[in-house]
């Protein structure tokens, strides 16, 4: 019995720490029906990346109304028709409130988000180059400017990729 009393109160010391650390990263968002919210989509460039800072991490993209509340976390959105085929509900993790003025919000119509709220990154310029050199190897690789990217946000690629993809890029 005492160990079985000391394996619980471990379990419970565990419990509770991984709590107060989900707790951190929790957000408390609640909406009123006409609330404007942005909606998460992710960028793709060719795959979806993920783990990369800068140009290739989610975004939070075009507001949208929230209309009606479905339980504790999910919420039904007005989508515009050119996004039917999207099912109206999402989760609140996906949500973002929008602050502030919405006549001050600048309308995207160079981002064009498909069916899986995802949208192509396509590469401008190419802004730099640089030969790394590894044992028994070298890679070529380039710093691609990206479209709706900053020049801060530009990001190293393979040259061998890059005149794949996109030929006339490089010459």
């Amino acid at each position: 019995m005492e160990k079985v009393k000391i394996i619980k109160e471990l379990l419970q010391t565990t419990q509770s720490r991984h709590k107060s650390y989900s707790d951190v990263c929790r957000r408390d968002l609640e909406f009123k029906e006409d609330d404007w919210v942005f909606l998460k989509v992710s960028p793709m460039k060719g795959i979806m990346r993920f783990g990369k800072k800068g140009k290739l991490s989610p975004r939070y993209v075009v507001p949208y109304r929230f209309i009606q509340r479905i339980g504790q976390v999910a919420y039904i959105l007005e989508l515009p028709p050119k996004i039917s085929l999207v099912h109206p509900v999402f989760h609140v993790s996906i949500l973002k409130k929008v602050v502030g003025d919405l006549s001050l919000i600048v309308p995207v119509k160079t981002i064009v988000v498909n069916e899986e709220l995802t949208y192509e990154e396509i590469p401008i310029d190419i802004l730099d180059r640089q030969v790394r050199k590894f044992r028994n190897k070298d890679i070529s690789l380039v710093k691609v400017l990206w479209r709706n990217q900053q020049v801060k946000e530009a990001t190293w690629e393979t040259e061998e990729e890059m005149k794949e993809k996109y030929p006339h890029l490089i010459e």
